[in-house]
């Protein structure tokens, strides 16, 4: 038991690095009020919703939530209901089936509502495009504040367009 505990001190915690925001990702600037961080507190929740994706991009989220990336670490939790969260994550093409219940979800966050849109299919409609079956983009359906690229995007690029998201809520806040 001795030499693991010595391991461990020597060793040290091995977690990846939190990204910098890059204001590249952001789709618009918005502008908030300082009172608006105060809903927020030192924790942001989020919800994250498939709207037609091939779970690529859930895949890489869910591995956001690991110990070796730590996103609770920085105060930042998936929660179940949208009531809850600070921050909508969307994923995959908005399918027509999933046109209202991704409209409603939206609706059911509290202000301020941020938006996350994930992998190529979420940021432009991906290999689906606009068709029948699908709205494309998220941003056809609901405001998008970021878009994260990549098929699926990395776990870092997904915590960098998440951080950017809250970040630019920050310096809007603060001005």
């Amino acid at each position: 038991m001795y030499q693991i505990i010595k391991q461990i001190l020597k060793t040290g915690i091995k977690t990846e690095t939190p990204p910098a925001p890059d204001d590249a990702l952001r789709v618009e600037a918005q502008h908030l009020q300082g009172e608006i961080l105060r809903h927020l507190g030192g924790a942001l929740a989020i919800r994250c919703v498939d709207a037609g994706s091939c779970n690529g991009c859930d895949l890489e989220i869910h591995a956001l939530n690991n110990a070796y990336y730590n996103l609770e670490g920085l105060g930042i939790h998936f929660v179940a209901s949208p009531r809850h969260a600070d921050l909508l994550l969307v994923t995959g093409p908005v399918s027509r089936h999933m046109e209202t219940a991704l409209k409603r979800t939206y609706d059911a966050m509290p202000e301020p509502k941020l938006v996350v849109a994930v992998g190529d299919c979420g940021c432009d409609g991906g290999i689906f495009g606009t068709s029948y079956a699908t709205c494309g983009r998220v941003s056809n359906v609901i405001p998008v504040d970021v878009a994260v690229p990549g098929c699926p995007p990395t776990p870092i690029a997904l915590m960098q367009g998440i951080l950017t998201a809250v970040s630019g809520e920050t310096k809007a806040g603060k001005t």
